[in-house]
């Protein structure tokens, strides 16, 4: 493997450990496991090369739809039923209970997660192949999350922790097929917000410049993990990944959701249409996306999506979480970055 530049402030430090063991044969064989520290957080990952060529259970082909993909007299989310049995926002959000930008519907969420908690249809499709959802309806909702946190700040000014998340199928969390985003807005920060804040701020006074630019500045010179850009969004995979076939896109200098305008929503949702493609191409069904940020004038805080391949959802598929991340705290995948941004570039052609 090539030697990776190291960043000025120590960033983007690996490595490489040995387990040695007897093959069933009797033959010495060493193992190797890749240690990297995330430059961001300073969270550990491991790398188990030796699993790489692993043939899991479910991913030879992609999965047949899941069971209920045709089911759409049952889902509350398709319509009729979507206008009876969905609820609707009080009238200082918005005067019509629901928000409608193009086919995209939002409404609260009717088991909230926080004081400001949203969810928003991409259009009336109950069931949607990974990678093959429409550009325009991906901006038609993400825009439509975004207006929908403009009136919150508007209506509580407190509700400055804002959030767009996605939770693709069961096995990424989600709990309808129906494919949609979740919307978040408190006064009360989640743990990543928190911590990001601080750390986006420290780097500001320390470097006078933002963290996230400088990581992703840093990613494009470098080249081994940057896939390619879609407008001011620049795509890499992440170099320590908490999950699998991570990967980033970093909008250097900007720090609010607020300000984006239409076209730079259109440039993400046509980002995150490539990376489902990828993982499509790799047979995976599931995954999720997050978006967050912390709406302060003094925030230092950059946006950064982020999207992760779950385990597929299909029969006697393995969880992508073991004892060793719930118990141990450190993700343990097998791909090195480095191919997950090479595999991701012929999506970027």
């Amino acid at each position: 493997m090539n030697e990776i530049p190291v960043y000025p402030d120590g960033w983007f430090s690996m490595e490489t450990v040995q387990a040695r063991l007897m093959e069933p044969s009797g033959d010495l064989a060493d193992r190797t496991i890749q240690l990297r520290v995330n430059p961001i957080s300073g969270r550990t990952c491991r790398i188990a090369f030796s699993r790489v060529d692993e043939k899991e259970a479910g991913v030879e082909r992609l999965p047949s739809p899941p069971p209920d993909a045709r089911q759409t007299a049952r889902c509350p989310f398709c319509r009729p039923q979507v206008l009876a049995q969905t609820p609707q926002l009080i009238p200082q959000i918005h005067p019509d209970g629901r928000m409608a930008r193009g086919e995209s519907l939002l409404f609260p969420n009717l088991f909230p997660y926080g004081a400001y908690s949203a969810v928003s249809l991409f259009d009336n499709t109950h069931f949607v192949e990974i990678g093959t959802a429409d550009e325009s309806t991906y901006t038609d909702c993400l825009v439509n999350c975004a207006d929908y946190l403009r009136r919150v700040r508007r209506y509580d000014p407190s509700a400055i922790h804002m959030a767009i998340t996605q939770n693709h199928l069961p096995s990424a969390g989600g709990s309808m097929v129906h494919p949609h985003l979740q919307v978040h807005a408190d006064r009360i920060g989640a743990n990543h917000q928190r911590f990001l804040y601080d750390c986006a701020l420290r780097h500001r006074r320390t470097r006078q410049r933002g963290l996230f630019g400088d990581y992703a500045a840093f990613e494009v010179s470098a080249r081994e993990r940057y896939i390619g850009s879609t407008g001011p969004w620049l795509w890499m995979a992440a170099f320590a990944p908490e999950g699998f076939f991570e990967v980033w896109a970093v909008y250097p200098g900007q720090t609010s959701l607020m300000m984006l305008d239409e076209n730079a929503w259109r440039h993400l949702a046509a980002g995150m249409i490539r990376v489902q493609q990828l993982y499509r191409s790799l047979n995976r069904n599931g995954y999720n996306f997050g978006l967050l940020s912390v709406e302060t004038p003094q925030s230092a805080l950059e946006l950064r999506a982020v999207m992760v391949v779950r385990a597929n959802y299909a029969p006697w598929t393995r969880s992508d979480h073991t004892g060793f991340e719930v118990m141990l705290g450190d993700m343990a995948t097998f791909t090195a970055p480095e191919e997950t941004a090479r595999l991701a570039r012929a999506f970027w052609q």
